[in-house]
């Protein structure tokens, strides 16, 4: 058994492509019409095609009972590039007890998408801010080990 892909079902499959590509950077890899892959493995499909695969128009939006995580290496440059767009957020930036920030907002269709700073870069951050390794692995909660790793 292997987990392929996440698709998510969405009422104007333009509109999704284009926001992802405006905001994430997401290209169309796959184009099957009323499916869509894009680059990094997430599928789009249109709500009129997943009625009829599953025999049900009961079909709801914005449960706020699941999400689609991205992290990314320049997560200050991110922020401050999604602040320049209409998004409608979740919430702002914060950051978690372990340290890494990150921004939750919704697509089109109120899909969460949660994009959060690269977890390595936030180990590096506090490396270079003059934490000991030791520091750094009780700070985030993660083993030594992966700290260690993180300086390599």
């Amino acid at each position: 058994m292997e987990l392929k892909n996440p698709m998510l079902i969405v009422a104007d499959i333009d509109r999704s492509v284009a926001f992802y590509n405006k905001v994430l950077g997401l290209r169309v890899i796959l184009d099957f019409g009323a499916n869509k892959t894009l680059t990094g493995g997430l599928v789009l499909q249109t709500l009129e095609t997943f009625k009829d695969f599953i025999g049900t128009d009961d079909i709801s939006f914005g449960g706020n009972n699941f999400e689609i995580y991205f992290e990314e290496d320049d997560f200050d440059k991110f922020a401050e590039n999604l602040e320049k767009l209409d998004i409608d957020y979740v919430h702002p930036v914060k950051e978690h007890d372990w340290g890494q920030r990150v921004v939750r907002f919704y697509d089109p269709d109120r899909h969460i998408i949660e994009v959060g700073e690269n977890i390595k870069v936030v180990c590096r951050r506090f490396l270079e801010s003059g934490m000991t390794p030791e520091q750094v692995a009780k700070r985030m909660d993660v083993p030594l080990q992966f700290v260690e790793e993180c300086m390599r």
